[in-house]
């Protein structure tokens, strides 16, 4: 009898890493957005604007760093994701105007590109066992929910030490530091029947099939959901939640400040979701991805609908936090495992770059929206209940997904 192969390969762990650190510095956004805009008295709308750059940059990006890793090698691809991160983030502690911010979000949204799940999964997924894959792919996931946990906490504890500008230093200084651990990283080679079709054919295919562009729309609304919540909530907390009582459990632990909770609610959703995702990842071993899918969806509209409709407490804050943070990133692993599934793993990257594209543009809209109707209106109300309806439409666009697997061109005689 043959021995399972591990689960915990050297591409595992070292992948883990990278995006651990990679998404542990993304999620720590939102709380430099009051700090930023009080220094320069920039309204909500600026800073919101450069987060969604980089959110639309990390998507354009995802695409060409997938390419990149498949045409030239992992290692370069994240060598190059990282600098451009790092890049970014010095120039960004330099800005004094919010278009300087802006256009140095496109590096930082490269940079995420090139050290996040596009490239990550990809050579996770092209080394795991066909057994191991899915829950590959959420291990992986979970780290980036792991990152999150302590991010937005750790800005939050640094920015009470030294200035926004020195904690985007540091930050950069860590990014660079994962790439120690790069040679790890070593996927293995393509199969020959991989190898026999090109990246055009694979290419051309997906984008013929009413299936990928079903995936493609249903992932618009994760990104909207992600990117405004990152981006807002530790403001949206900080500025309409209930006070945090002196004799109650978060006043006892040290959290006495609402925005010390926002800082610790963002940290709660990774959290959450590591369970999420990993369940998610067993799941999807077992039963339909695209129903699975339609599933999460359908909470996530029952859970952001929920919350905005009760009063903002810290204890509907946290149940909240929970709630949406085990949904988080669970569709992350079903997504990209449903596109190896149906397409192959040999252009996986490129093919999850293209939907993470439409995650990405989702996300854009949501981090610019929140600012735009914030300063317009006064209150989030509106964009939350935007992605409540997104949500529910994501819901039903899986449904009519095909989950069959293509057969591979073969070549001419």
């Amino acid at each position: 009898m043959t021995p399972r192969a591990s689960i915990f390969t050297p591409v595992l762990i070292t992948g883990c890493v990278i995006i651990l650190i990679s998404f542990a510095v993304r999620a720590s956004f939102g709380v430099f957005q009051i700090p930023i805009a009080a220094e320069f008295n920039w309204p909500r709308a600026e800073f919101s604007l450069a987060i969604a750059i980089q959110n639309l940059a990390w998507g354009f990006g995802q695409p060409i760093f997938g390419a990149l890793a498949e045409k030239m090698g992992d290692r370069l691809a994240i060598v190059l994701g990282a600098l451009a991160y790092a890049g970014g983030l010095v120039l960004s502690s330099y800005a004094v105007t919010p278009l300087g911010m802006q256009a140095y979000e496109v590096l930082v949204g490269f940079g995420i590109a090139g050290t996040g799940f596009g490239v990550i999964l990809a050579v996770v997924g092209r080394a795991s066992s066909d057994a191991n894959r899915s829950m590959s792919l959420a291990i992986a996931t979970a780290a980036g929910s792991a990152g999150q946990v302590f991010g937005a906490p750790l800005a939050e504890f640094l920015l009470s030490l030294m200035t926004w500008q020195s904690v985007f230093m540091v930050f950069a200084a860590a990014i660079l530091a994962s790439l120690m651990i790069l040679p790890m990283m070593r996927a293995p080679a393509a199969t020959k029947a991989e190898i026999e079709e090109s990246m055009g054919a694979i290419l051309g295919r997906a984008l013929r099939d009413p299936s990928f562009a079903l995936i493609f729309l249903g992932f618009f609304s994760c990104g909207y959901q992600l990117g405004f919540i990152t981006a807002h909530f530790p403001a949206f907390v900080t500025e309409l939640c209930g006070p945090i009582m002196p004799g109650g459990v978060l006043h006892d632990i040290g959290i006495t400040t609402t925005s010390a909770l926002g800082a610790i609610a963002i940290s709660l959703i990774g959290l959450a979701n590591i369970v999420g995702t990993l369940t998610a990842g067993y799941l999807g071993n077992r039963y339909s991805k695209k129903y699975l899918l339609s599933g999460i969806y359908v909470l996530r509209t029952l859970v952001a609908g929920t919350f905005i409709l009760m009063p903002i407490t810290p204890a509907s804050v946290l149940l909240f936090s929970a709630g949406m943070g085990a949904l988080w990133l669970a569709t992350v692993p079903l997504t990209s495992g449903l596109i190896a599934h149906i397409y192959g793993l040999r252009y996986m990257g490129t093919l999850y770059g293209i939907v993470f594209f439409s995650h990405q543009l989702g996300s854009f809209m949501g981090v610019w929206l929140g600012g735009r109707l914030y300063d317009v209106y006064g209150n989030y109300t509106l964009v939350w209940w935007i992605g409540v309806g997104i949500g529910a439409f994501s819901a039903i666009v899986h449904l009519p997904v095909r989950e069959h697997r293509a057969a591979l061109v073969q070549p001419a005689a």
